[in-house]
């Protein structure tokens, strides 16, 4: 029986996107064990997972060094087969490449690439045809399983759907419209616009962690939509999966929820302001819609995580995409149900 280890400790859609590794293997290795190392916080996304064995958590934010020796200790002790590590980064680097393991894997960017059994190039385009993001994970795997990605997939259990059951009795959109970075974020301003061309009698629910409380409300409040509730803050990362899986459409920034939305099969609409789909990280959903500016800016993409503020100091790769084309997917999706 092989003994598997999936290291991806880089933040929470990565996680989701990593999943579709641990489902490959699954399928060519139904008896092996498989373990997953995420970063503290990032562990609940693989509950009810069931063909991850132990998730195996590092603490960054205190005593990172001593935390970091202490899991390296713990991979050692359980003798993988193969580790393959999805960063980039120098530290897993280090657990990777002194972890024991009979093969370790990972890409060549990685600073410490060159004590890794096997080294995968891994390279993020600007063209239309660049590859997505679980199908440069699946390279690592490709040799031993086959060459075709599979989509990630989150587990939300029956107490998720539970809690969330009252919520969709009736037609519903999310919206997620929150974003670590500013760029990637499509403006306040033109959510409460779109928002109020919805359709009178659906519900909306604002999704988000409890760093999204204070957006979503401002959103709520200024949109003059009486069926719009907040739900940031209130629901896990599971539990907001479940209620994304239902929705008559997602709409969501080029951001985490793109991939809750991929890794449920939900219909979703992603948008793209500073980023570009050919970076890799376009939804997977069965039906699923990318909007972008049709205006061609020499200024896009301006860097592939995006800025705390435009560096133009325009934001036109935001301001120029009409609220009328997230309304056209809606209708769409409307018009399957």
């Amino acid at each position: 029986m092989q003994k598997f280890l999936v290291i991806q400790t880089a933040f929470i859609g990565d996680v989701v996107l990593a999943t579709a590794v641990v489902e490959k293997l699954a399928v060519h290795f139904p008896e092996a064990e498989i373990d997953f190392l995420v970063r503290r916080g990032n562990e609940s996304l693989l509950q009810n997972n069931p063909f991850i064995k132990e998730v195996l958590v590092w603490n960054k934010r205190e005593k990172k060094l001593k935390n970091l020796f202490s899991i390296l200790k713990s991979i050692r002790a359980k003798k993988y087969d193969k580790v393959i590590n999805l960063q980039r980064f120098f530290s897993t680097g280090l657990l990777t490449a002194f972890s024991k393991a009979k093969e370790r894997i990972g890409f060549d960017k990685n600073p410490l690439s060159f004590l890794f059994s096997k080294r995968v190039k891994h390279e993020i385009g600007n063209s239309k045809e660049g590859k997505h993001e679980v199908e440069r994970n699946n390279d690592l795997i490709s040799s031993f399983t086959d060459g075709v990605a599979i989509r990630p997939k989150l587990y939300p259990s029956d107490q998720d759907f539970d809690i969330i059951q009252h919520f969709n009795m009736v037609p519903y959109i999310t919206i997620t419209p929150g974003s670590v970075w500013f760029t990637k974020q499509y403006p306040i301003e033109k959510w409460i616009e779109t928002i109020s061309k919805f359709p009178k009698g659906m519900r909306v629910y604002l999704l988000g962690g409890k760093e999204n409380i204070e957006l979503c409300e401002l959103i709520m409040k200024s949109s003059h939509h009486s069926t719009v509730e907040v739900l940031a803050g209130k629901l896990t990362f599971l539990q907001s999966a479940a209620l994304m899986k239902n929705a008559v459409m997602n709409f969501v920034n080029d951001s985490a929820p793109l991939h809750f939305a991929s890794a449920v099969n939900a219909p979703v609409t992603a948008i793209f302001c500073s980023t570009v789909p050919a970076f890799g990280y376009f939804p997977l959903s069965d039906e699923s819609y990318v909007i972008e500016t049709s205006q061609q800016l020499h200024c896009r993409p301006c860097g592939l995580h995006g800025h705390k503020a435009c560096p133009e100091k325009h934001f036109k790769c935001a301001q120029t995409i009409n609220t009328d084309r997230l309304i056209q997917t809606l209708n769409k999706s409307s018009l399957r149900e």
